[in-house]
């Protein structure tokens, strides 16, 4: 099967030039990257996307999801996640362990592994549980996990307290190659709040978590680090304060990278003051300051990765009031725009802006994608930066509509995703798209 993508500007996430090319891809490879009139032959019966007055970009890849499956298919499958994905210009999705059951073994792993292959909308990257059960308590067995084809480990959600097995965990994940990924969060200090810790939560009466429950957290994992050598990728960054903790830690050559959401540089937590409980996550929306200084984390390139924390919940769940509705968000389909904000804003190039969604994020996985190049893996997306449309729930792909941009404005929005060398996903109108299922020869 080959795939042309036609008179499309190319962005080169590398050195950062947007130029006219006609993208051919044969078989899960990009076969030729040419400028548009070149006779490169074309095989009889390729499929030829349109791509004139839109951007051809390699795959977006978020490392930071929750697909649910198994035990909570209720608010999202790993076929509905894959498909959201691929509408929002993601190809590669990595996953986190706090399933029922935990992700703690070989056989979830290879469970979520082969759902995600039999999806084909998007490649599923499992990241495994650092302990068993996510109870802190001993463990996971890294080497097993590895080849079974898990990319990474966290206790995401659940953070491991114990900075003795912590340790353990930094130096077998880095021998085992396995990126670690931390959950920063003091439980202590968070545990029973609901919102960030402010003159919000005050006037609001809602108990709230500081700032220093996520710091306390990132300090030890970057002393961790330190300590053992070995590298850590701190997640969901919200706060100022965990911004320069980590510049100081790079400034000092310590092995940490770093992501934020694009709910940390778009909303503050004066966006819960109409007791909206789709904005509710964990970490909390902070202040003004905090998103003024993630912002500037990532200008700097302090922090290194947007990635969605894409945590869908039942309408049911979030329906039960800030106190007990769960936390987290949908936004596979809202990170571009969102991201696409920071360029208008002129703090990131397109080039550095769509890097953080692809390139960095692919780099630090170890996984193929976030570039495009001949023979390189034919993951691609085909973007309309200058589309404006209301974001409503008719366009939601996700099992879950749990998200506080349902109703807002947005511009830009993925057009086309090919994984693999295959189409998976077009839009061909408003709200409505063609589906390619795994397999379809087309």
């Amino acid at each position: 099967m080959s795939v042309l993508i036609r008179g499309g500007m190319v962005l080169d996430t590398v050195h950062g030039r947007v130029e006219r090319r006609d993208v051919l891809t044969h078989g899960e490879r990009i076969a030729a990257l040419y400028s548009p009139g070149e006779d490169v032959g074309i095989p009889e019966g390729t499929v030829q996307i349109e791509a004139t007055g839109h951007l051809v970009i390699p795959g977006l890849v978020d490392m930071h999801v929750h697909l649910r499956e198994p035990g909570q298919e209720h608010k999202e499958t790993i076929a509905s996640g894959a498909l959201a994905a691929a509408a929002g210009g993601f190809t590669s999705v990595a996953c986190m362990p706090n399933t029922n059951p935990v992700n703690d073994c070989v056989e979830i792993t290879e469970l979520i592994k082969n759902a995600g292959e039999k999806a084909g909308f998007s490649r599923i990257y499992p990241i495994a549980s650092v302990s068993v059960g996510q109870a802190g308590e001993s463990l996971t067995d890294f080497a097993a996990l590895k080849a079974a084809g898990a990319v990474g480990v966290s206790d995401d959600g659940f953070p491991v307290v114990d900075s003795c097995l912590m340790r353990k965990a930094f130096i077998e994940a880095s021998q085992k190659g396995l990126l670690l990924v931390s959950h920063s969060e003091d439980p202590w200090l968070s545990r029973g709040g609901v919102m960030n810790e402010g003159e919000v939560a005050e006037s609001l009466g809602l108990p709230g978590i500081p700032s220093a429950a996520e710091e306390i957290m990132v300090f030890r994992e970057i002393m961790l680090a330190k300590l053992t050598g070995c590298p850590v990728h701190i997640a969901h960054v919200s706060t100022g304060g965990s911004v320069e903790l980590i510049r100081r830690a790079k400034q000092e050559g310590i092995p940490v990278t770093a992501e934020t959401a694009p709910h940390y540089f778009t909303l503050d937590h004066t966006a819960v003051m109409t007791y909206d409980t789709n904005a509710k996550m964990n970490p909390p929306l902070r202040s003004g300051y905090d998103v003024a200084a993630v912002k500037r984390g990532l200008s700097e390139g302090v922090l290194d990765v947007i990635a969605t924390d894409h945590a869908p919940h039942a309408p049911s769940e979030k329906a039960a009031g800030l106190r007990k509705a769960p936390f987290g968000i949908i936004g596979l389909q809202t990170a571009l725009p969102l991201t696409l904000t920071l360029v208008r804003d002129g703090l990131l190039s397109l080039a550095e802006a769509l890097g953080k969604l692809s390139i960095a994020p692919a780099s630090i996985l170890n996984v193929p994608g976030g570039v495009l190049s001949e023979g390189g893996v034919a993951d691609i997306g085909v973007l309309d930066l200058d589309e404006e449309y209301i974001f409503d729930k008719t366009m939601v792909l996700s099992v879950s509509c749990n998200s506080p941009f349902i109703g807002m404005k947005l511009t830009g929005r993925a057009v086309a995703a090919v994984v693999g060398g295959r189409l998976v996903w077009q839009r061909t109108g408003r709200g409505a798209e063609a589906r390619t299922p795994p397999g379809t020869v087309l």
